[in-house]
């Protein structure tokens, strides 16, 4: 009996699907996927070559900042080449193993994602209350800043690592067609014949842990920011300590809106709005590895000048 589960268990094949479409529809929807996905390595890279051989850069601020880029070219990494393989090579079949490591990756790199825009949060917050450059700098020095970025990747370890194990124990025998061209634990759990009730309990204590925690604690921090910003007497001064905050709300609304909005739409919405969904679902994935390194870029002086710099050479 055993030996005919593990038969079972390895010829599982799960479809992959995305925005419908026919004919040579899905090779011209490929095309803004491939633009995403270069320019997103490219950006992310970008970030990580000029924070790593600028010292001028090895600021707290630019240290997270190198740990958001990595972030979001392991997002990119983990998730566009199956994208790409759906709309370019109609290859739309994916192992549960393969499968499992994606959808392990995924989830493990947006709670790593929203624990570092957390920590960018307490660098603002840092920032806008100790005004002398030293003291901050002795605070958020590089030692305490690497612990922080290790218990970051630890806890989503943590928190993480029981989602494919648990999935692994069920036997699939329905339609295994995805509603994404990627794979999600919640997902994949739809897909299971036996009772996902755990499953189900333990996703949402994984999110409310991770993604809500996180955007609870972000919120007070700028509750702070702002208090602290208005017992500033000079109205000039007030808004200088606002506007450096303009970059990491940008990366903020980015990140969360669309999680929020998709994880509502599972709990409250099911089987509604499925192309919304899929929409969601790209732009949770998609959006941020692109658009952070703009954001940053655009809002940074600093590190404006130093990539001009680098690539007027």
């Amino acid at each position: 009996m055993s030996a005919v589960n593990d038969t079972k268990l390895k010829s599982v094949i799960f479809l992959l699907s995305g925005l419908p479409s026919h004919g040579d529809a899905h090779l011209w929807i490929s095309i803004p996927f491939c633009f995403m996905y270069v320019i997103s390595i490219l950006r992310n890279s970008v970030i990580l070559f000029i924070v790593k051989t600028d010292r001028s850069l090895h600021e707290p601020m630019y240290i997270f900042l190198s740990m958001l880029a990595v972030t979001d070219l392991g997002r990119s990494i983990t998730t566009i080449p199956t994208i790409l393989g759906t709309y370019l090579f109609n290859s739309r079949e994916i192992s549960l193993d393969a499968c499992l490591a994606q959808l392990f990756f995924i989830h493990l790199l947006q709670c790593i994602e929203s624990s570092v825009l957390l920590l960018m949060a307490f660098d603002r917050f840092i920032h806008s209350f100790i005004h002398n450059p030293l003291r901050y700098a002795s605070i958020l020095n590089l030692p305490r800043i690497t612990k922080m970025g290790v218990v970051a990747v630890l806890r989503a370890m943590v928190i993480k690592l029981p989602l494919p194990f648990l999935l692994k124990q069920f036997q699939y025998c329905r339609a295994n067609v995805l509603s994404h061209s990627y794979c999600l634990h919640r997902e994949v759990m739809k897909m299971a014949c036996s009772d996902i009730t755990f499953n189900s309990i333990y996703g949402l204590f994984t999110k409310l842990l991770t993604v809500g925690l996180d955007a609870l604690l972000i919120f007070l921090s700028y509750v702070m920011i702002l208090k602290t910003v208005l017992n500033i007497a000079s109205y000039k001064e007030s808004l200088r300590a606002l506007n450096t905050c303009v970059s990491h709300l940008c990366a903020l609304l980015l990140f969360f809106i669309p999680e929020i909005s998709l994880s509502l739409i599972h709990r409250f919405g099911e089987g509604s709005y499925p192309l919304l969904q899929i929409l969601l679902g790209y732009s949770s994935l998609l959006l941020p590895p692109m658009m952070n390194p703009i954001v940053y870029s655009v809002k940074s002086k600093h590190l404006r000048v130093r990539i001009i710099r680098v690539f007027g050479k």
